[in-house]
């Protein structure tokens, strides 16, 4: 299968080209899984592509498998022990102790202490068989409806047939490879339901904590297999997933069904947030696109915005402020509910991936830097 590369596969600000997906005699894959992330005072000044609240606690994660946390807004971090050295790209706690973090090689770890340990619940290879697993299933569904549609659908569906076979050849080849196929995001309702999701369509649900998963990219309108970048819940219950050619899916039902639905823009979308406002979603991704809708997706407005570098993340502040963060240290502020956003760019330039407003006037910046302390408008304290 081609490789298509996003900021996020990458980890920060597009770097890093020729590692993301390097086979394993290169970068020996299978060893940095079973390697214990390195301690090392220097982890809140490296690479970091994500960023949760777990509580009152900040948790943070990034290159060669930091995760680090804070109990007070950001002035001191501590690292967690954490089992693999690989890559990670997205973190989320559903409660206060308990929380998930996905990465490169498709790992997916957990921890039970608010960050301070972690367990790998899944790799590459596990998730590797379960996409394919799941691919196989819905090849027999196909053929069996072949078998039985009219002559003048035949046509059609053995199209859609060959695409299935196409990509599951591929995913067998990748599983030769190595667990090489990085998860991108991730996100839990609570300790037992959550998704992951990642590249080439990969996304798997859990219903028992992460104890065993299920391959649900049948659910979603992806035949392409096009990156899934990033998950998040809206205000109101619904759940909504963007990835790469301006995907858009939006469930409302817990995560059971997904509807693609007409995305305002064919480039790589990689974030998406809630703006706190029932049924608002906010999505952002290459060259400064910027959309909201207020009807979960069915409409869209582009949001006023000069920024052209690419946007990776953004969050909601107590007061209502919008940041979002990407390349080339923008930092796009909204104090009226993303009608508008205001645009800075840090004098350093480094890549911004996350960010965690601390108060109405604070935010902690996440990205090639590592950690940044910043005022409201994303200038250094």
């Amino acid at each position: 299968m081609a490789t298509r590369l996003t900021c996020k596969t990458l980890g920060s600000a597009c770097l890093g080209m020729a590692m993301a997906f390097a086979p394993p005699a290169a970068f020996a894959l299978a060893d940095i899984i079973e390697t214990p992330a390195r301690e090392t005072r220097l982890a809140p000044s490296q690479l970091l592509t994500d960023a949760a609240r777990a509580g009152d606690r900040i948790v943070a994660v990034g290159e060669r498998g930091h995760i680090i946390f804070s109990d007070n807004e950001g002035e001191s971090w501590t690292q967690g022990q954490v089992p693999v050295s690989v890559t990670l790209t997205g973190v989320h706690f559903p409660t206060d102790n308990e929380g998930w973090a996905v990465g490169h090689s498709g790992v997916v770890l957990h921890t039970e202490d608010g960050a301070e340990s972690w367990s790998l619940q899944l790799d590459g290879i596990q998730a590797a068989k379960l996409a394919i697993a799941g691919k196989e299933e819905r090849v027999a569904e196909l053929e069996e409806r072949i078998e039985q549609a009219p002559e003048e659908q035949k046509a059609d569906l053995e199209w859609a047939l060959d695409d299935l076979f196409f990509s599951l050849e591929n995913m067998r080849s990748d599983l030769e490879v190595g667990p090489v196929n990085p998860l991108l995001d991730v996100w839990f309702e609570n300790p037992q339901h959550g998704f992951v999701v990642g590249a080439y369509g990969m996304i798997l649900r859990t219903q028992d904590g992460g104890d065993t998963w299920q391959d649900w990219s049948g659910r979603l309108n992806n035949p392409t297999g096009y990156h899934l970048n990033a998950i998040t819940s809206v205000t109101g219950g619904a759940l909504a997933i963007v990835g790469e050619a301006g995907q858009i899916h939006v469930s409302v039902d817990n995560g059971e069904t997904w509807e693609l639905r007409d995305s305002p823009y064919d480039g790589s979308l990689f974030g998406v947030i809630g703006t706190g406002h029932v049924n608002e979603i906010l999505v952002f991704g290459l060259r400064g696109n910027v959309f909201l809708s207020t009807d979960l997706g069915k409409s869209w407005k582009m949001v006023p915005s000069d920024a052209t570098a690419t946007l990776n993340d953004g969050a909601v502040a107590e007061d209502g402020r919008i940041t979002l963060v990407g390349n080339g240290g923008a930092v796009l502020v909204s104090t009226n509910r993303a009608e508008s956003f205001r645009e800075y760019f840090r004098r350093d330039r480094e890549g911004v991936m996350s960010v965690v407003p601390v108060s109405d006037t604070r935010l902690l910046l996440m990205g090639e830097g590592g950690v940044e302390r910043a005022d409201a408008n994303g200038k250094n304290l």
